[in-house]
């Protein structure tokens, strides 16, 4: 049976976070060193956009690499950085062919320059795309994030702009990184851990999480499709009783 015939096209997430683990473990499996597990990985990033675009998701939000792993070990660190560049610059005339419109969040500044230069480029050449939108969390990490944006409702509070009544959650949704964005509704998360790791604690103060025992480079198209399923299957009551939403 073909489980994407199942979905229900009217009902579909508008957008999908992901955190992509268990590349490590899977390379370890294969008898390789973690940074093969990481190059396999790319592949499933390419069938969750392949799948996710058919079936009219609008936003894909792939958690690549936090403000934390830059303590990894620094030669894996660095092969994840090369990773990144190379991949970048290959995909960019595959976005455009696609109407792929990518976006980054996080410290990019942080990034080695090679690494911000390509993604820069490619944002700037995939910005007019409207198909679906990916965004890379990029050296980002949520408490970084609610830092930054505290630090600058902080300077409008000493300018003058606004004051302690004018801190509102529209205010503060609109100083995050993912500001005219909608949160997701649905997270993903692979390798059965069964946490956010500081990845958009803000904004999934709604999301329904799945987690699935399936490692990243495992992850195909079916794996998404069986995730939105499960979404599908859920009452979302945002506080309110099952009868005020008949």
């Amino acid at each position: 049976m073909n489980i994407e015939t199942t979905i229900d096209l009217t009902k579909v997430p508008q957008h999908v976070a992901l955190i992509m683990d268990g590349n490590g473990r899977w390379a370890k499996k294969q008898g390789q060193e973690r940074l093969f597990g990481h190059s396999i990985g790319v592949e499933a990033i390419r069938g969750t956009l392949k799948a996710a675009t058919r079936i009219g998701v609008k936003y894909l939000t792939f958690y690549a690499f936090s403000t934390e792993n830059w303590s990894r070990p620094q030669a894996e660190v660095d092969g994840l950085m090369n990773l990144m560049v190379k991949t970048i610059a290959s995909e960019v005339d595959e976005l455009n062919t696609n109407g792929v419109r990518l976006i980054s969040i996080g410290d990019i500044q942080g990034l080695p320059a090679d690494c911000r230069e390509e993604l820069e480029a490619a944002i700037d050449k995939t910005k007019e795309n409207d198909t679906i939108n990916v965004i890379l969390a990029l050296n980002y990490s949520s408490k970084w994030e609610i830092t930054q944006a505290m630090k600058k409702i902080a300077a409008k509070i000493e300018n003058g702009t606004i004051d302690s009544e004018g801190i509102t959650e529209e205010l503060i949704s609109n100083e995050m990184c993912l500001q005219n964005i909608p949160d997701p509704e649905l997270l993903i998360r692979t390798s059965g851990e069964q946490r956010l790791s500081n990845f958009l604690l803000w904004q999934c103060a709604y999301t329904e999480f799945y987690f699935t025992d399936v490692l990243w480079p495992d992850f195909k198209e079916n794996d998404l499709y069986q995730a939105v399923i499960n979404y599908q299957h859920r009452e979302r009551r945002f506080g309110k009783v099952s009868e005020q939403l008949i």
